[in-house]
Order: C-alpha cells, then structure tokens, then sequence
C-alpha cells in the first residue's frame, strides 16, 4: 500500500516536536497494540465507546457515518471477549471510519485484514461479546492510562500512536 511507504505525517516526528509538552495536550499511547486492519496509517478526529464485554455501541458507532473519524473503544484491557470482528470491521470500512483502536481484543483476523480500515488492539481473542446494549458513547476514556476525550486528534503508523488535543501538521 502506498500509504505505508510514504504515510501523510509520522509519529516519530510528532513526538520529536512535543516531547517537551508538560500541558497534557500530546500523548502518547503505550506499545501495547497490534494492528490487525487493511490499513497500517491511520488518523482522525476521535469519537468513543467505553464498554465491557458488550460491544453494542461498538455495532452502533461503526454502522453510522464515520466521516473520517477515528473510533476509540476503552474495553477495559479485558482480553475474554473480542469487541471489533469481521463483520464491525467491513461496516467501519464501508461507512468511512478511519481506524478503530480497542484497548481490548478483536477476532476474524483475516477479515480483520481484508478491511480497509485501520485497526489496533491488544490481541486476539475469537470468543464474541453478547449484547446487553451497556456501556457509553462520547465520554473522555483512559486507554492503558491515557486519556482520550471526544475530538481529540488521534494518528497511527507503523512506530505507534499519539493523540492530540488539536490537529497536527506533518
């Protein structure tokens, strides 16, 4: 993919400008993610989910209009259940999200692969969620410790991610 050759902005070069930010407006999320998406670089404005084992609002968010954003799904870290499968991951794809980011596990890996979307977790985990219809959307989620909010700035390649309070320039 070209993208993946020559992305649009580099995280490496985001956090050699905001390394020295003490305001809390950059951040940078931990090495704890791998990417199972159709698209390696990835960023958008965010929107979120918090959930635990019920991916209701997950199946919600992806089938509206994604209009480039960036879905964050605070799952607690839980790795007994996958939040985001293949079906989640077409409908991102299909509805125009950018990337989906599950501090949780996701499942069908090689739709997971297919879709042209971006997509990170913790792991994999082929067991499905049921769905109780729980959890909350559009609420500051902390992932792995980090916090996120709702319209922050979230970009994602191959060294990692960062989010930002505002837009980054390349």
């Amino acid at each position: 993919m070209s993208a993946a050759s020559n992305p649009p902005f580099s995280t490496c070069d985001f956090c050699d400008v905001h390394k020295a930010d003490v305001s809390g407006a950059f951040r940078v999320l931990p090495p704890v993610f791998q990417s199972y998406g159709g698209k390696l670089v990835f960023a958008g404005p965010v929107t979120t989910v918090k959930c635990h084992e019920d991916n209701s609002l997950v199946k919600a968010a992806v089938e509206s209009p994604g209009e480039g954003r960036v879905l964050v799904v605070d799952g607690g870290g839980s790795l007994r259940r996958a939040l985001v499968g293949g079906n989640l991951a077409a409908a991102a794809a299909r509805n125009g999200w950018a990337g989906v980011v599950v501090d949780g596990c996701v499942r069908d890996v090689a739709e997971l692969n297919a879709a042209a979307v971006g997509i990170r977790a913790l792991a994999l985990m082929p067991l499905p969620t049921e769905r109780r219809g729980e959890g909350q959307r559009d609420v500051a989620v902390s992932i792995q410790g980090v916090w996120v909010r709702p319209g922050d700035w979230l970009y994602a390649d191959a060294d990692g991610i960062v989010v930002s309070a505002q837009a980054l320039t390349a």
